[in-house]
């Protein structure tokens, strides 16, 4: 049976039993279960399982790449937002964000209209066909994402999503970039 690690405030890897692991390339192997920085390398590991087939066939299907698709998908679940509230929202840089934007507008799958209350801002909307694509793939997302829980109790799933809340609700007090003092 697979051990996986878990990591000590003293600073040494824990193990613990796990379930059989999958046959892993022997590095992602060792970055999930050796790795004294265990918990990103992890929830990178399990968004990349998410994010790699889901906006794969979003790409072979809808001829949309990721940043286009978050584009409509925030749209979807915020009608009129700026994108500069998606920018913020999805740590893509301005300039990626306005390509994917224009390429939306070219296809009409959003609509750019001047905010009544500040003409220097924009919000965007989604069109008809966008919604049409966010309708369709939503489905497929959350079949996914089942799949990903499915190894866990609804008891389970319940208590990790109360923990990642709580990662997510302190996350504003973290440092935005990290600071290492110089050797003297």
């Amino acid at each position: 049976m697979a051990a996986g690690p878990q990591r000590k405030s003293s600073g040494t890897i824990a193990r613990f039993p796990g379930p059989p692991a999958p046959e892993l390339h022997p590095v992602i192997a060792v970055k999930l279960w050796e790795n004294p920085c265990w918990f990103s390398f992890r929830i990178n590991y399990l968004g990349l399982q998410f994010n790699t087939p889901v906006y794969g066939w979003i790409e072979r299907r809808y001829g949309l790449m990721r940043p286009e698709y978050v584009v409509l998908y925030s749209l979807f679940l915020k009608d009129g937002i700026s994108a500069n509230d998606i920018c913020q929202s999805s740590g893509f840089p301005k300039n990626t964000l306005s390509r994917a934007i224009q390429k939306l507008l070219r296809r009409h799958l959003i609509r750019r209209a001047a905010d009544p209350l500040d003409r220097r801002r924009y919000g965007l909307r989604l069109a008809a066909e966008g919604r049409r694509i966010v309708d369709e793939t939503l489905p497929a997302m959350l079949e996914r994402e089942r799949r990903m829980l499915a190894a866990l109790t609804q008891a389970e799933r319940q208590v990790l999503s109360k923990l990642l809340a709580h990662l997510v609700s302190d996350s504003p007090g973290w440092p935005a970039q990290v600071e290492q003092e110089e050797a003297q």
